[in-house]
């Protein structure tokens, strides 16, 4: 099959009934290798003081990338279609995050 006939025939998915119920999540860490990004989606919860990680995703570089792009695309259709998402001045997250030390003892959650 060559690549136009795959992607003509469409990308088939399988989303489990207990995947399709998701996962909230309020708070996001994001941490790199030289060979990968891993991103934990948290939890926070009012007066709790640690946040409880409820889904972990690892990515290659070049996918990352990607869903930098995918992300960016969306954003700009949601706020075509909704008006423009405002982010609270005093809550705005960090923009950099330590890398993630792959290859040692310890990892940063």
């Amino acid at each position: 099959m060559n690549e136009n006939e795959q992607k003509q025939q469409g990308l088939q998915i399988e989303l489990t009934p207990e995947t399709a119920q998701g996962e909230y999540a309020n708070f996001a860490i994001i941490t790199h290798s030289s060979s990968e990004f891993i991103i934990d989606f948290a939890r926070m919860l009012p007066g709790v003081s640690k946040a409880q990680v409820r889904s972990r995703v690892i990515l290659a570089p070049e996918h990352a990338k990607r869903l930098l792009g995918a992300l960016q695309e969306n954003i700009m259709r949601y706020e075509h279609q909704f008006g423009q998402i405002k982010m609270p001045e005093n809550q705005k997250a960090p923009r950099t995050i330590a890398p993630f030390n792959v290859g040692g003892s310890k990892g940063e959650a």
